[in-house]
C-alpha cells in the first residue's frame, strides 16, 4: 500500500511538474509570438502614417513653389504648364488624405479635420487665381503669395507636424504596450520558475527520504537473511553432525550387536553339524551347512552395510587408511582403477576427516553413476596449514553451470561449513575434477557439533 502510494504521488509529482513545464514553454512562445506581431504592426502603422504624411508635407510645398512659379511666370505656355502640376498635385494630396483617413485614430481626428479644412480652404483660396490673365498675376501675384499662400501653407505644414507628434505618441503607446506585454510574460515565467523550483525541491525531498527509508528497508533485510542465512548453516551443520553420529551409531550397532549375534549362531551352527555328522545324518548337515553360508553372507552384508555407514577404521586408523579400503572397494564393486596418493597428511579433526571422506565418497559415486569413468585419482596433501584434495577422473564431464545436484550441494555446504573452498572443474567430453581446500587453523576451535547419545 505504501509502495503504491509513494509511486502514485511521484507519477503525479513528476507529470505536474513536465506539464507545468510544458505549459510555460506554449505560454512563453505564444506571448512572444504576439509581441512580435505587435511589434510588426506598430512599426509597419508607423511607417505607413509617415510616409503619408511626408507625401502631405511634401504636396504642401510643391503646391506653394507651384502656386509661386505660376504667379510669377509671364509666360501664358509655361503658366498654364505649373496650373497642370498644381493640379496634379491637389489630385495626389486628396488621395494622400483619402488613405490616412482610413486608418485614423481617435487621438488624430480632431487635428486631421483641422488639417482637412486648411487645405479646402487653401485650393479654395488658390481657385480665382487660376483665371487670372499675364497682368493680373504680375500684379496682384507677390502680396497674394505673401498674405494668403505662405501664412496658410506654414499653417498646414504645423497641423500636419502636430499629427506627425501624435503619430509618435502613439508609436511610444505601442512600446509600451509591448513593454507591459512582456514584463506580464516576465512575472509569468518567475512565477512559474519559483513553482517548479518549489515542486522539484518537494519532489527530491520525497524522493530522497523514501530512499533513504529504502536503504534503510533493505539494510535490515540484508542484515536479517544473513542472520537466516548463518542459522541455515548451522542447521545444516548441524544435520550433518547429527547424520554422521547417527550413521556412528548405526554402524556400531550393526558390527557389535547384529554381527556378534550372527557370529554366535553361526558358531552354533557349526557345533550341530560336528554333532550331526557324528550321528551320520547326512541330508541334516548338508542344510546345516546351507543355513552357515546364508549366515555367512548375511555377516557379510551386515559388516559391509556398517563399513558403508561409518567405516570404523575412519575413527580406529585414520583418513588415509580408510580412503585406501573405500577405494579398493569400489574398485572391487564397479572394475573402475581408483588410486589414491596422500602426501604428508597428519591427524586431522574429526569434523575434517569426516568432510573429506564424504566428498570422495561422493564424488567416486558420481565418477561410477553418470561419468561413465574407467579411471579416478584422488589426492590428499597437506601444506601451509591447508589440507588440499583433488578427485580426478576420465569421465564424460558435464557444464557446470547448468548441472548442480543434491550431491554437489552436499559436498559444498560441508566444505563451505568448515570454511573452505570448493570447485568443481569439467567440460562434456574432459572429464571432471574436484578441488577441495580445507584451513587447518581453525582446527583448534571446531565448531561444536551434535555429540553421540550414550
Amino acid at each position: 500500500m505504501e509502495g503504491s502510494r509513494s509511486r502514485f504521488v511521484l507519477i503525479a509529482g513528476f507529470g505536474g511538474l513536465l506539464l507545468l513545464m510544458a505549459f510555460t514553454g506554449v505560454d512563453s512562445i505564444f506571448t512572444l509570438r504576439q509581441i512580435q506581431s505587435a511589434n510588426n504592426d506598430i512599426r509597419e502603422d508607423f511607417v505607413r502614417r509617415t510616409r503619408i504624411l511626408e507625401q502631405i508635407r511634401g504636396d504642401v510645398y510643391v503646391s506653394g513653389t507651384d502656386v509661386r512659379d505660376y504667379l510669377l511666370e509671364p509666360e501664358p505656355g509655361k503658366a498654364e504648364a505649373h496650373r497642370a502640376s498644381l493640379q496634379q498635385v491637389r489630385a495626389d494630396m486628396d488621395s494622400a488624405l483619402l488613405r490616412y483617413r482610413a486608418i485614423l485614430t481617435p487621438r488624430e481626428s480632431q487635428p486631421f479635420a483641422v488639417l482637412s479644412g486648411e487645405l479646402n480652404e487653401y485650393w479654395r483660396v488658390l481657385e480665382p487665381v487660376f483665371t487670372w490673365d499675364a497682368a493680373q498675376r504680375k500684379r496682384a501675384g507677390y502680396p497674394f503669395l505673401r498674405d494668403e499662400v505662405y501664412p496658410r501653407r506654414v499653417a498646414m505644414l504645423g497641423i500636419a507636424d502636430q499629427i506627425g507628434a501624435i503619430n509618435e505618441s502613439q508609436i511610444q503607446a505601442g512600446k509600451e504596450r509591448v513593454e507591459n506585454t512582456f514584463s506580464r510574460l516576465t512575472e509569468r515565467v518567475a512565477v512559474t520558475i519559483v513553482l517548479t523550483i518549489g515542486l522539484g525541491l518537494l519532489l527530491a525531498a520525497f524522493t530522497t527520504r523514501r530512499i533513504l527509508g529504502l536503504e534503510s528497508s533493505t539494510t535490515a533485510n540484508l542484515v536479517e537473511i544473513s542472520r537466516a542465512r548463518q542459522e541455515l548453516q548451522r542447521l545444516s551443520a548441524s544435520i550433518v553432525a547429527a547424520q554422521e553420529n547417527e550413521r556412528r551409531s548405526i554402524s556400531r550397532e550393526l558390527h557389535d550387536e547384529v554381527g556378534q549375534a550372527l557370529t554366535g549362531v553361526l558358531v552354533e551352527l557349526a557345533n550341530l553339524s560336528v554333532l550331526i555328522r557324528g550321528a551320520d545324518r547326512e541330508t541334516l548337515s548338508s542344510k546345516t551347512a546351507e543355513i552357515k553360508r546364508e549366515v555367512e553372507s548375511s555377516i557379510g552384508v551386515v559388516r559391509n552395510m556398517a563399513l558403508l555407514l561409518r567405516p570404523s577404521m575412519l575413527d580406529d586408523l585414520g583418513l588415509v587408511p580408510a580412503l585406501q579400503w573405500q577405494a579398493r572397494e569400489v574398485s572391487k564393486r564397479t572394475g573402475i582403477w581408483v588410486k589414491v596418493s596422500a602426501d604428508g597428511v597428519d591427524e586431522l579433526p574429526e569434523e575434517h576427516k569426516t568432510c573429506v571422506y564424504r566428498v570422495v565418497q561422493e564424488a567416486l559415486h558420481n565418477a561410477v553413476q553418470h561419468a561413465a569413468a574407467r579411471n579416478v585419482t584422488v589426492t590428499v596433501g597437506q601444506q601451509d596449514s591447508h589440507l588440499r584434495l583433488a578427485i580426478e577422473d576420465d569421465g564424460k564431464g558435464f557444464q557446470t553451470q547448468l548441472t548442480k545436484g543434491m550431491g554437489i550441494l552436499g559436498m559444498e555446504e560441508r566444505v563451505s561449513h568448515l570454511g573452505g573452498a570448493f570447485s568443481i572443474d569439467s567440460e562434456p567430453g574432459r572429464g571432471t575434477v574436484v578441488n577441495v581446500d580445507l584451513p587447518l587453523a581453525a582446527a583448534a576451535a571446531p565448531a561444536a557439533v551434535v555429540q553421540e547419545r550414550a
